[in-house]
């Protein structure tokens, strides 16, 4: 097909037709239910000349039979599914990333499943944003939103949950006063201190 030219040909001309990418990194984009993961990851990739959205849910969702559901009691099956759905994201923003775009990768990554994302991901420069916002603010963002998220959890509890077993790696932000807007800029101007390699 003559439409379509390779990574290595549009690299080739890049020089005679002023086109540059700029070097590629990558971002974690994570935190409890309703902290405006989605919306923040979604702009924050909007950003980059070549930037691309990495949706881990979008794994869980692809299973139409045999689904287990993800609750607060977690079954054998429901955990293989869990890491299945982290690696496999994790495989994918690599793949971007070593097509030089710029990755953001979204999800609830609660324990230890931050580490093990982190130990999964190729890329460097690698920042890990943790959108922190109050448990109050979680709750009333959930009231509002359309889709419901916590089911059978207690927001308090989760988030409680999330704060006591999540390492403290990355940057920590609170964003119970920000705008979607506002968390995107103070993420940028503080991605050194979201640094993890």
């Amino acid at each position: 097909m003559a439409f379509v030219t390779s990574r290595t040909a549009k690299a080739v001309v890049a020089g005679t037709q002023g086109e540059r990418y700029e070097p590629a990194v990558g971002f974690v984009i994570t935190g409890v239910m309703a902290a405006g993961k989605s919306t923040v990851a979604e702009q924050l990739a909007q950003r980059f000349d070549r930037g691309v959205h990495v949706r881990g849910d979008a794994f869980r969702k692809m299973i139409v039979r045999g689904r287990d559901p993800i609750t607060p009691e977690l079954g054998d099956e429901a955990l293989r599914q869990l890491d299945l759905r982290q690696r496999i994201a994790a495989s994918v923003a690599n793949d971007y990333w070593r097509d030089d775009f710029t990755v953001v990768l979204q999800d609830i990554y609660a324990g230890g499943a931050l580490p093990n994302v982190v130990g999964r991901l190729e890329i460097s420069p690698l920042y890990v944003v943790i959108l922190h916002p109050r448990a109050d603010v979680v709750a009333e963002r959930e009231r509002l939103r359309d889709k419901t998220g916590y089911g059978d959890w207690d927001v308090e509890a989760f988030c409680s949950s999330f704060d006591d077993e999540t390492p403290r790696i990355g940057l920590w932000l609170d964003t119970s006063e920000m705008s979607p807007e506002e968390t995107v800029e103070e993420i940028l101007h503080r991605r050194h201190d979201a640094r993890v390699r």
